[in-house]
């Protein structure tokens, strides 16, 4: 596919949002229940409403492992064993990176706090253990891990959740229609609705907030892939500079040679998908935990058993008080116990909530309690050991076993990132705020396992440059500590606007949860950035790079989008054209791939002027991409007829989660979509016959749910259908629906039954039973006769300019960085297997 339709799955990818009033289209009437002043009584319906519990899949209490199973049947013993199976998994995916961490730590802090007593290190000691169970144990475990997005995790999928619920996303492409999807549905679990209400419409109705938001999650998402690039670097150096103090000669540059290979074997193996690693990393990262439990425990006992007296918060204060300013450096050094942090979360598209927790609480928590408290054990009898402590506090003879699972450990650190990385440049792709890229799914039990080559030997050639010219972990460490931070900033403010706008919680409670995790990260944040001059300022100079890519395109996406609704042909000139739209129609079907919608796209008027003929029959197809995580096949479609029915023209909207999987080529397309149009007429002639009092219809026998208000809409020749499963597709049942507000429009859910087989074609003309109607058959067999005679797909092969009257920075954006950045991503037709002798290009200019 080129350019043109391109866009139409690369701009939909972001097309998850409301049609803004800004967008004036006939087509579609206005609809939002909070757009209008409530009184109190209406408010109280509005409450009732929302606060109703039905039966979805909602942020709160699905996984993302278990969606596809979500209406299975399954005994508590193999979910149990299940999660202890996933559990067991994110040891080598998720936790890698918390779990090197006691290879640098304390190095790094008493590099800048000397030890001149006891005290020193009891208070150093005191400031880790409390930091791990402050931000990764009380603030992700227990609270930001709750506020995933169907089981997704990460920045946007917190951006995508709150998208859901507030018309802030920049492209005004949201329909009503999305808003009935079941995964679609949130659950407001307190009546405190008003101030919710309030927060909405202050988020609608300031652009600039909008604008602040998404910038947020930009730089959170951006701070994320800069952490795919420090992780690997400083745990594999980290590890391999063990070596240094063993082996004779083994200077700084043996250190970095030997990290560069380790890196490049890192990310070879990366193709083989996050399942194979993470099984085969996960004993190895079991071994490690192991490790670190047992040494700890070794020399507690063998050196200093009191330092347990380091669970008394007090030594924080005795530590500041000794140390001063030295001690605020030192912070620096203390936040790298708790980078990766933020992998639990990003990474749980990949597993469940419940198996991450299972595996912090139960091994990585304590084990690493056991390492910190050992290794200051150590320190305290002999304290000149701080540069080397990991290593020197290792038993004698046990040296080369641990350094073996030490550089295993490192390298499965980076696994975690790395996989992280994936998965937030994933979702950005499909909310529309990264270039398309080539995704290659590596499971095919686990949607959310991901492997993205372009960006996988980026990030390798990036942890080589970074290696090479830094050549020594303390820089490293400078940089590693403000990429950490930045995030969990991030985290902490979306997951607060989530408790206030979407859980609703106590007010007292969501804001203590700015206050207290917040104050911590801020307070960290201050101490890592008077580092910006000693490698602080790479993260920094990483997060920019990506946050103008990820804005630039989303930035030239909505300009296109809006220009693209601005050159829309009205519906007046194509009634003026008449039904042969002024050429000859011959047989066939057309599949026009476009980005709106609504109305009609101009890239029709240029088929119309440029080819001398057009099919029979034309299907504009929006590929588009809604808020949520999955959108189940039985709701893929939405199908509306465009002009009066002898012009044989229609719309379907194939509508995907974020994180669905596009894989069918495009005869399973076709077909889906034939079948799915097949029911629409069908339903379409069912309320016509209503309309007319021609046919009496039971609608109770049809609908598993009950009787149903099917209004007729005031024009005849448009319907939307949303299209449920019926027991003819997948034994699910066909649920009438509702439009509220949308006046007189017909909605209806239909399954996709009966579809069009690979037989031979019918007749043109049909002779009706006396309870068929003529019309119906009629149409369903021109439709068939088309789809026999060969499907076209009409394409527009773009290309994107700023007006002439534009400022200049905009031209600059729009012309250059944002035109390369379209003509150098993944092309529309690699996600199709569409042969190019079925496809149409038509050369077009958006000019925004």
């Amino acid at each position: 596919m080129e350019e043109g339709s391109e866009d139409s799955y690369r701009l939909l990818s972001s097309e998850s949002r409301w049609v803004d009033g800004s967008e004036v289209d006939s087509e579609s009437p206005p609809w939002s229940v909070e757009d209008q002043v409530l009184t109190n009584e209406e408010l109280g319906t509005v409450r009732r409403r929302l606060t109703k519990k039905p039966k979805r899949l909602d942020s709160l209490d699905v996984e993302a492992m278990e969606i596809s199973d979500a209406h299975g049947h399954h005994s508590k013993e193999v979910l149990s064993w299940h999660t202890l199976a996933l559990a067991f998994q994110t040891l080598g995916v998720v936790y890698g990176d918390l779990g090197t961490s006691p290879l640098y730590v304390f190095s790094d802090v008493f590099s800048k706090v000397p030890i001149n007593g006891d005290d020193d290190v009891l208070g150093a000691l005191s400031l880790v253990m409390y930091t791990i169970a402050l931000l990764p144990f009380a603030k992700y475990v227990f609270i930001v891990l709750k506020a995933n997005d169907s089981g997704e995790g990460g920045t946007f999928a917190l951006y995508s959740l709150i998208c859901r619920y507030a018309k802030v996303n920049l492209l005004p492409n949201r329909q009503p229609a999305d808003e009935h999807i079941s995964s679609f549905k949130l659950r407001l679990p307190t009546p405190e609705l008003e101030r919710a209400l309030n927060i909405k419409e202050k988020l609608e109705n300031k652009p600039s907030l909008k604008t602040l938001l998404l910038l947020l999650v930009l730089m959170g998402t951006s701070m994320i892939i800069g952490d795919g690039i420090l992780t690997p670097a400083m745990s594999v150096m980290s590890a391999v500079s063990g070596l240094q103090g063993e082996i004779p000669g083994f200077d700084a540059d043996a250190v970095v040679i030997v990290s560069i290979i380790i890196l490049v074997l890192l990310f070879s193996i990366q193709r083989f998908g996050t399942g194979k690693v993470g099984f085969t990393f996960a004993p190895a990262l079991a071994l490690w935990f192991f490790c670190l439990g047992s040494i700890g425990v070794y020399n507690i006992v063998k050196y200093d058993i009191t330092i347990l007296r380091a669970f008394n918060p007090a030594y924080i204060y005795i530590f500041f008080k000794r140390n001063s300013r030295k001690a605020w450096s030192a912070l620096g050094g203390c936040v790298l116990c708790i980078t990766g942090a933020e992998a639990m979360f990003a990474d749980l598209g990949h597993f469940t909530v419940l198996s991450i927790q299972i595996a912090f609480t139960c091994v990585v928590f304590p084990c690493l309690l056991l390492a910190y408290m050992g290794q200051a054990a150590y320190l305290i009898k002999h304290p000149l050991s701080a540069e080397r402590i990991f290593y020197d506090c290792v038993p004698d003879g046990f040296f080369w076993p641990v350094f073996v699972i030490a550089t295993l450990a490192a390298m499965i650190a980076s696994q975690a990132m790395i996989s992280a990385t994936f998965s937030c440049i994933k979702q950005s792709m499909a909310l529309g705020c990264f270039p398309r890229l080539k995704i290659v799914h590596t499971s095919k039990k686990f949607m959310g396992q991901i492997y993205i080559p372009v960006i996988n030997w980026f990030l390798m050639i990036m942890c080589i440059v970074v290696v090479a010219s830094f050549r020594n972990t303390t820089d490293i460490a400078n940089a590693y500590g403000i990429a950490e931070v930045g995030v969990m900033l991030v985290s902490t403010t979306l997951v607060t606007l989530v408790m206030l706008l979407i859980w609703q919680t106590n007010l007292f409670l969501a804001l203590c949860f700015p206050i207290i995790f917040g104050t911590v990260e801020l307070i960290y944040l201050s101490a890592v950035l008077t580092k910006i001059k000693e490698g602080g300022w790479l993260p920094l100079a990483f997060a920019s790079c990506f946050l103008c890519i990820m804005y630039t395109w989303n930035y030239g996406s909505v300009l296109k989008y809006q220009s693209e609704v601005r050159d829309k042909i009205s519906m007046d000139f194509m009634l003026d054209l008449g039904s042969t739209l002024g050429t000859v129609r011959v047989p066939g079907l057309g599949l026009l791939y476009n980005e709106l919608v609504q109305g009609i796209p101009s890239i029709f008027g240029q088929f119309l002027v440029s080819l001398p003929a057009v099919h029979s029959t034309v299907i504009f197809v929006c590929i588009k991409y809604v808020p949520v995580p999955v959108v189940p096949q039985e709701e893929r479609f939405l199908f509306r007829r465009v002009c009066p029915k002898d012009y044989h023209m229609f719309r379907c909207i194939a509508r995907y989660g974020y994180k669905d999987v596009r894989k069918e080529d495009h005869l399973s397309f076709e077909q889906l979509l034939m079948e799915s149009l097949e029911k629409f007429l069908r339903r379409e002639a069912q309320e016509l016959a209503l309309e007319s009092g021609r046919v009496e219809i039971d609608l109770e026998s049809e609908s598993s749910v009950g009787s149903h208000d099917i209004r007729p809409r005031s024009e005849g020749n448009e319907l939307w259908v949303p299209l449920m499963g019926t027991s003819g597709f997948d034994g699910g049942s066909s649920v009438a629906e509702d439009y509220g507000l949308e006046v007189g429009s017909s909605i209806a859910r239909v399954g996709l039954g009966h579809g069009f087989g690979s037989g031979p074609s019918l007749p043109t003309t049909v002779i009706p039973t006396l309870d068929e109607d003529p019309g119906l058959e009629y149409e369903l067999s021109a439709l068939k006769e088309a789809r026999d005679s060969g499907i076209t797909y009409l394409l527009a092969h773009g290309d994107v300019r700023a007006r002439k009257d534009s400022w200049f920075f905009k031209k600059l954006v729009i012309n250059y960085f944002y035109s390369f950045m379209r003509k150098n991503c993944r092309a529309g037709t690699a996600n199709m297997t569409v042969p190019h002798m079925n496809i149409i290009q038509v050369g077009m200019t958006y000019m925004v």
